[in-house]
């Protein structure tokens, strides 16, 4: 070692040194640090004793604050020590929809039970039971204010001890400070519904806070798993927020996120499942500054997501401070939701542009009109196939008309296979010539199916969103909103699962059937790959239904079962090949313009032909 490296060394120890020494706590903040342990140890310990010396009388086992516990954690928490002992108990409201638990330690909800939903369980012999389902009942779940003080820090409003008082639906729970000040939570259950009215009452506590004029909200939430399928509730399971004049926004819901809004006030905050939600919507003081995560658990954990919510609320640090907010607690009703006249209701993931337009404002209404006069889901979902069938049949006439039409000429194109059998350019050439002059459309049929496709898009998100088809059974379909099984695999398979959808099979069987069956008059040699394309598709389609929503596979096998019967009726009863050719020939006789999409398409393959002649030629 020579000398500058022994000059470096040193001044590596010396900066180590300074640093530990100036950043050491005092002896004073030391002193102060084990008394704040001290005092939440000696707690523990006077509660222990207390417990095992309390008499058994009812009267006697009413829990009274020990002045001795007071004045040892006064020298940490001030004011705020006369409010953190005492014992926890349970206070309840309860409506005709929902009972909520309180618990005094913390004036927060425990639980939600609703009255009218049921979670559904399996055990390892998939034997299924019911029973009431319940939000916000995870003993992990924190919903907490941190009071900025100017001597003692962030006091946690989950570590006081509230005293109730119930009268009819409202519960008021107080803390009062050794000074008398309060810190209060004041909940009013309405009657017939989900949402909560909610005030967090300061009086006289602005004196002890600070000057920073806002206190922060932190909410962390365990959803809890709900659904069987519970691979298809968690991309249905995340936060929702709403920044005032702004659309909704959200985490993702497939993996880990966090999300932040600055100096923008919020609307509403959501922690949703995929048919529940528990939301607060502030009132007399918007929220800012929000901070929102997601955590995905994993697949052992009881929890299916951790949902994380920080925000900001402005104070006026007056005496009598209220914050005012509304707790919705309850179904993803879109009525319920839409009621608040806030967005709320985009939580529900119908879709967004075009898609979610149809859900909520056609076929949402549509469903539900005939839900007033048919009490059976399912056959609900077969009345409106019918219905839409009837309204797009005009469309699939059109379709059919081409396809007869293109049938109908199948004679006249098959001696162009011989005629230039060699010729494969030549022969599609030759085939749009004779489309065209016969004024018959190869696109024909494709069209209507295109124009259909918003819908079925859009059903694709109408049934795993709407709550309206959870847990109504069909045949063997228990729940509409999940996959059905008619028989379970005794192994999994990856991407398909370990059991068998059969409104999957026989949706992929009938589409094979459609398939065959309209197009087996059509000219495929021009493209041979297009006609195992049809039946390769439904087979592919498989894996990905067999886990699906069955409310929407019995959807597509109900349409499959119309389309086949329009199809057959319309080409037996309305379509005379007679009259198709006398249509045919009246047509050629015409004079043709000149233009249009298919003369540019037979212009362009006889480019294509000279251009590969030419090639031929250089060879």
């Amino acid at each position: 070692m020579d000398k500058n490296q022994g000059i470096g060394i040193l001044l590596i120890f010396a900066v180590i040194a300074i640093y530990f020494t100036y950043t050491a706590p005092s002896e004073a903040e030391m002193a102060r640090q084990q008394a704040v342990q001290d005092s939440i140890a000696q707690v523990e310990i006077d509660k222990e004793r207390r417990i095992a010396q309390a008499p058994t009388s009812p009267a006697a086992q009413i829990a009274i604050p020990d002045s001795a516990q007071v004045q040892q954690l006064s020298s940490s928490f001030g004011p705020f020590a006369s409010a953190m002992v005492g014992d926890s108990k349970i206070v309840n409201l309860e409506n005709d929809l929902m009972k909520i638990s309180f618990n005094t330690k913390g004036g927060n909800i425990k639980e939600v039970e609703l009255k009218k939903h049921y979670k559904v369980t399996e055990d390892s012999a998939f034997v299924q039971s019911k029973s009431l389902l319940k939000l916000m009942d995870d003993t992990k779940n924190k919903f907490e204010y941190l009071i900025p003080t100017q001597s003692y820090g962030n006091i946690n409003s989950a570590d006081l001890v509230y005293v109730p008082q119930v009268n009819d639906s409202t519960l008021l729970m107080t803390a009062t400070l050794s000074g008398g000040q309060t810190i209060a939570h004041k909940y009013q259950l309405n009657p017939e519904s989900y949402h909560v009215d909610y005030a967090l009452k300061l009086n006289g506590v602005n004196q002890l806070m600070d000057n920073s004029g806002t206190i922060k909200l932190k909410w962390d939430y365990y959803l809890d798993r709900i659904e069987l399928n519970t691979n298809f509730e968690k991309y249905y399971s995340t936060i929702y927020y709403k920044e005032t004049n702004e659309s909704s926004d959200y985490c993702s819901c497939r993996s880990d996120d966090k999300k932040e809004t600055e100096s923008t006030r919020l609307d509403w905050v959501s922690n949703v499942n995929q048919f529940f939600n528990t939301s607060i919507i502030p009132s007399n003081k918007k929220f800012v500054n929000g901070v929102f995560e997601t955590v995905m658990m994993e697949k052992e954990d009881e929890a299916l997501k951790l949902l994380k919510t920080q925000v900001d609320i402005p104070m006026d640090l007056v005496t009598e401070e209220n914050i005012e907010m509304t707790f919705y607690i309850g179904p993803n009703e879109f009525e319920r939701l839409e009621a608040f006249d806030n967005g709320l209701e985009q939580i529900i993931p119908f879709g967004r542009s075009i898609f979610g337009s149809i859900n909520r404002w056609v076929i949402r209404p549509a469903f539900n009109w005939l839900s007033k006069y048919i009490s059976s889901k399912a056959v609900v979902i077969i009345v409106l196939i019918f219905i839409l069938k009837m309204l797009l049949y005009p469309l699939m006439y059109k379709m059919l008309h081409s396809q007869a039409k293109m049938g109908v000429l199948k004679p006249e194109l098959a001696h162009l296979k011989t005629k230039y059998k060699d010729e494969p350019q030549k022969i599609q050439m030759e085939t749009m010539k004779i489309y065209r002059e016969y004024g018959v459309s190869p696109l024909g049929g494709c069209m209507p199916m295109l124009l259909q496709m918003p819908i079925w898009y859009a059903l694709f998100r109408f049934f795993p969103a709407s709550i309206t088809f959870r847990q109504e059974s069909f045949l063997w379909a228990t729940d509409l909103s999940s996959y059905d099984v008619f028989f379970r695999l005794p192994f999994e398979i990856p991407a398909f699962g370990a059991h068998v959808s059969l409104f999957t099979i026989l949706w992929a069987a009938t589409t094979i059937i459609y398939s065959y069956y309209n197009m087996r008059h059509m000219d495929m040699s021009a493209n041979p790959a297009m006609k195992y394309i049809q039946y390769f598709m439904p087979v592919t389609f498989l894996f990905f239904f067999n886990t699906y929503a069955s409310g929407l596979t019995v959807y597509m096998f109900f349409s499959n079962l119309f389309n086949i019967a329009q199809t057959v009726l319309t080409k037996k009863f309305v379509f005379n090949d007679e009259k198709l050719l006398a249509e045919l020939n009246a047509q050629k006789a015409k004079p043709k313009k000149k233009g249009g999409f298919q003369s540019r398409l037979e212009e362009a393959m006889k480019q294509q032909q000279k251009v590969q002649k030419a090639r031929k030629k250089n060879k």
